[in-house]
């Protein structure tokens, strides 16, 4: 008796009625040279991707994530340009667009999180011993 009467509260618990919170969004990464792309095709090369990209500004280095083992995509990469008004042409013009017949997607890159258990250095407030 006991347990049905603990399902009947949960099945008619307040809820039950409402759905869930929506997930957090991630903030706006802030501009910079660096840019993430996602939705790469599995043949996109690494040359393929700064030629693509090329069109916008001058490229400093253009780079395709694969795996190991098969030496495909991971399906995103990342472009870095000489000026943040290039890279914002870069999103601009590549945002959306079809490259190798897939729909990419370009944004401003964020930096890497610290490794889990490790903390950054702090910032050095004051010059350390013996310069003065």
């Amino acid at each position: 008796m006991a347990a049905m009467r603990s399902a009947f509260r949960r099945f008619f618990s307040i809820s039950a009625f409402f759905p869930p919170a929506p997930a957090a969004v991630a903030p706006q990464a802030e501009p910079s040279t660096n840019l993430f792309i996602s939705g790469l095709s599995k043949r996109t090369t690494s040359e393929g991707l700064m030629e693509a990209f090329s069109k916008f500004g001058q490229i400093i280095h253009a780079r395709v994530v694969t795996d190991r083992v098969s030496g495909y995509s991971k399906g995103f990469g990342f472009v870095r340009y000489a000026t943040l008004a290039e890279a914002a042409e870069g999103i601009k013009g590549m945002d959306g667009k079809f490259l190798d017949g897939w729909v990419i997607f370009a944004e401003y890159a964020r930096p890497r999180p610290p490794p889990p258990g490790q903390t950054p250095p702090p910032p050095p407030s004051e010059p350390p011993y013996g310069y003065q």
